[in-house]
């Protein structure tokens, strides 16, 4: 689908993977660039062949100064060329392993290799707890043995998920190898918010940290429950008064014990018992600040001493 002009600017985003970071560049002298269609890039790891997703709106982007400009479309051959040493990567990771094998590196685990779209540069994923651990020694010799530039890139569990595949504990694809580009932040207030079981076996992933999926939904619980009463709390329902014993935020409901009784009550049918007293209170506190009744303000009366020293003090001015 091809872009209007009114849609185009001089900024597009870039990604080398298929659920890669988004990358900015410049379309520069390239004007006739589409989105879907590669483009060749120089980058800090040399010339890659990225996919164009979309224009960019300058507002969006944060830093301009430096960025660089693509170079040109790729042609027929970057894109055969890209295959070709695609095919060549399952043999460099094999290659690597036995290398790390005889060098006595046990503590890493290599997950994948990548070739540049040229074979100009080779990347090994690799992980490891070891923070010590020093693979300059077979850096360099997979530099003699490949012949290239090698990089070694240290990957953390949540990426090493993500190369792997496989399927999550819901028994559908893993949300890291489908369509997340990026990881967002996890905490174990999510799940509290969430009334997911704490157990490890309930909010860990096949990673072993804090499942994606928790933040789908987190915002949502947290708007729903801002109109729900907290669990503990007394209020009114047509069964009669009972206190909340839990909260369900996407069906709108709370579960309420009246005199021993579970009754699931839908929020339009709820009372605020609590927040209606203390209503009548501030009523019957009565009113100062306006005369003759009837308001309900709830500014409280002064006492008399109080009333006679102010109209004494008014007297004297």
């Amino acid at each position: 689908m091809k872009t209007t002009v009114a849609e185009r600017t001089p900024i597009i985003g870039l990604r080398f993977q298929k659920l890669g970071k988004l990358y900015h560049f410049k379309v520069g002298s390239v004007t006739d660039i589409e989105p879907g269609e590669y483009a060749v890039v120089e980058t800090k790891r040399g010339r890659q062949l990225g996919q164009v997703i979309s224009f960019i709106d300058p507002k969006q982007v944060h830093k301009q100064k430096g960025m660089r400009a693509i170079e040109r479309k790729a042609n027929p051959r970057d894109m055969v060329m890209k295959q070709v040493w695609e095919t060549k990567e399952l043999d460099a990771l094999i290659s690597c392993r036995e290398k790390a094998s005889k060098l006595n590196i046990k503590d890493a685990k290599f997950i994948k290799a990548e070739y540049s779209f040229d074979g100009s540069w080779l990347t090994f994923h690799y992980t490891t707890e070891n923070k010590k651990l020093d693979i300059k020694k077979l850096q360099s010799v997979l530099h003699k043995t490949f012949n290239t530039r090698i990089e070694m890139r240290l990957i953390g569990p949540r990426d090493v998920a993500k190369i792997m595949g496989g399927y999550g504990a819901c028994g559908a694809p893993r949300c890291c190898s489908t369509f997340l580009t990026e990881f967002s932040p996890i905490s174990i207030r999510m799940a509290k918010e969430q009334g997911v079981s704490l157990s490890p076996q309930e909010i860990t992933g096949m990673c072993g940290r804090l499942r994606c999926c928790l933040v789908f939904e987190y915002e949502q619980y947290v708007e729903a429950k801002k109109q729900l009463p907290k669990m503990g709390k007394f209020i009114g329902t047509p069964h009669g008064r009972g206190r909340v014993k839990d909260v369900r935020p996407l069906r709108d409901s709370v579960l309420v014990d009246v005199e021993g009784e579970y009754h699931e009550v839908f929020r339009h049918d709820l009372e605020p018992l609590e927040e209606l007293k203390a209503l009548q209170d501030k009523a019957a506190a009565g009113c100062s600040k306006h005369e003759g009744g009837g308001c309900e303000c709830g500014a409280k009366k002064p006492n008399p001493q109080q009333q006679e020293k102010k109209n004494d003090g008014d007297k004297k001015k």
